[in-house]
């Protein structure tokens, strides 16, 4: 006979370490599927969740956190065609506006959130994908629609959501540069993109690799002075700046003055509201085909973290010490 109880990791307090307790296992509702979790991946937005600092994402407490997650469908809800018990899946499925994360060896989620993992992934792999690929995505094809021959620069290149654009960009045919910090130059190239010193001045860069014209697109995935430096990168008329990070207060002058254009990407949005949730599962329908056609492929920190250890992942991210993506195995 199954259990009705499970495991999971409890925020009880912003701030607080989490509290490893057994609790009653969700059932899948309608429109729902119950995944035993394997893997989860960790992302600077849980640490501030987990913090307090990041109300935009409406997550009361006591709560599960745990935005990614990989694992394999147990029992499906009512209405549920897609999937069958047995399924390798992932997604970027709960840890905000009050759903639970994957925290924990089981979750209930949207069968619109999820698609089927890479075959050639490990879940470890597969739960480091979601939210940076979707990112990444939405903000090069969906807003940027970026296209073979461009040049594209990226901010944050290492970071999670750099490494899947850098990878993106190059597999459409994009010229790639990503910025970041001198220890992370061998990254950069691996993931294929030409690299740039994060201390380096924008006209400098600029000149040296657009003989002064800027950048088709740039992504900025850092925010705050990297955003506005992102203004002055940009190519005039129809250059594009894409930002996920873009909560600060900025001038636009520097774009207007260039008759450039800006797009904020809000990756959480279709979970918040509830709407547009099946474009999430069909953006990652595309990161498992370029995975399996050996398109991308995210870097992960060599340490494994189990529920018991997570407190010392989150250390890591909230450190930045990590030499790759953080994820948790459950």
């Amino acid at each position: 006979m199954k259990s009705e109880h499970m495991h999971a990791l409890i925020l009880e307090n912003y701030g607080d370490p989490f509290v490893y307790r057994e609790i009653s296992r969700p059932r899948p509702d309608q429109g729902e599927v119950l995944v035993r979790v394997k893997a989860s991946g960790l992302n600077p937005l849980d640490a501030k969740i987990r913090a307090g600092q990041a109300e935009h994402v409406k997550q009361p407490l006591p709560a599960i956190l745990g935005i990614e997650m990989a694992g394999i469908v147990v029992e499906v809800g009512e209405g549920v065609t897609g999937f069958v018990p047995g399924d390798k899946v992932y997604g970027m499925t709960g840890g905000v506006a009050g759903m639970q994360g994957a925290l924990a060896e089981y979750v209930a989620v949207d069968a619109e959130l999820i698609t089927r993992k890479p075959v050639n992934l490990t879940m470890r792999e597969a739960a480091a994908i979601p939210l940076g690929f979707i990112t990444a995505w939405e903000g090069l094809v969906d807003k940027a629609k970026v296209f073979a021959g461009q040049k594209v620069l990226i901010h944050g290149g290492s970071g999670g959501v750099g490494q899947m654009a850098i990878q993106i960009a190059c597999a459409l045919g994009a010229d790639v540069y990503a910025t970041d910090t001198d220890g992370k130059k061998a990254v950069i190239e691996w993931l294929g993109a030409t690299y740039i010193d994060d201390e380096a001045g924008v006209e400098e860069y600029v000149n040296k690799y657009t003989r002064g014209a800027g950048f088709d697109i740039v992504f900025d995935t850092v925010g705050g002075a990297t955003l506005d430096a992102s203004f002055e990168a940009v190519k005039p008329n129809d250059g594009h700046v894409i930002s996920s990070l873009g909560w600060g207060s900025h001038s636009l002058a520097p774009l207007t003055s260039k008759g450039a254009t800006y797009s904020g990407v809000f990756t959480l949005l279709p979970i918040l509201t509830g709407n547009g949730r099946e474009h999430h599962s069909a953006i990652l329908r595309e990161a498992t085909r370029m995975a399996e056609a050996g398109q991308i492929l995210p870097l992960l920190d060599p340490r494994h973290f189990h529920l018991k250890t997570a407190e010392q992942a989150h250390t890591l991210i909230v450190n930045r010490s990590a030499t790759g993506n953080i994820v948790v195995e459950i």
